[in-house]
């Protein structure tokens, strides 16, 4: 038979051990977010009758699995007659989802150019990128001038010492 008082006690010790901290207040301002710059929406894929499908062997790193198996899926673009070809994976599934993600955007970079998801992506990360070199060659420069400046004190107090050593007989 069980007790009810056994039962709840292991509960009551559960809940005795969650601790009730209060969450920090959220801070308030009367001023308007900032807008968060938007990315362009992903790009559809085109309708499945302006592609034509294959699944063909794979080829490369993967071995004797990949070059067997017809997993590999290439896309034509009937109207433009572009041709893409995923081999990501071992699934035909997904490399069928991957290779309409990947027609779908080098149909978005013709048809829009600059104004693409792929560009606009491209030039974030440039940007990112040119931002953290230029951080980095601060950085360096800074240490290379306190480096200088040590050396150059150091060589100082280096200098009065040994002259101060030269003229005591």
């Amino acid at each position: 038979m069980l007790r009810a008082v056994g039962l709840a006690v292991p509960f009551q010790r559960a809940v005795s051990n969650v601790s009730l901290r209060r969450a920090p207040a959220a801070a308030f301002s009367t001023s308007p977010a900032a807008p968060l710059k938007q990315m362009p929406p992903r790009p559809k894929p085109p309708p499945e009758e302006d592609i034509e499908e294959y699944f063909i062997h794979g080829s490369g790193p993967g071995g004797q699995k990949i070059n067997k198996t017809a997993s590999a899926v290439q896309l034509k673009h009937i109207p433009t007659g572009i041709v893409v070809k995923s081999q990501a994976t071992r699934s035909r599934e997904q490399n069928r989802k991957i290779a309409r993600e990947l027609l779908a955007a080098k149909l978005d970079i013709l048809a829009n150019g600059d104004q693409s998801r792929t560009a606009i992506v491209g030039s974030v990360k440039k940007k990112r990128a040119d931002s953290a070199a230029k951080k980095a060659r601060r950085k360096y420069r800074k240490l290379e001038e306190e480096r200088a400046r040590t050396e150059d004190s150091a060589g100082v107090d280096r200098r009065d010492d040994s002259a101060a050593g030269d003229q005591s007989p």
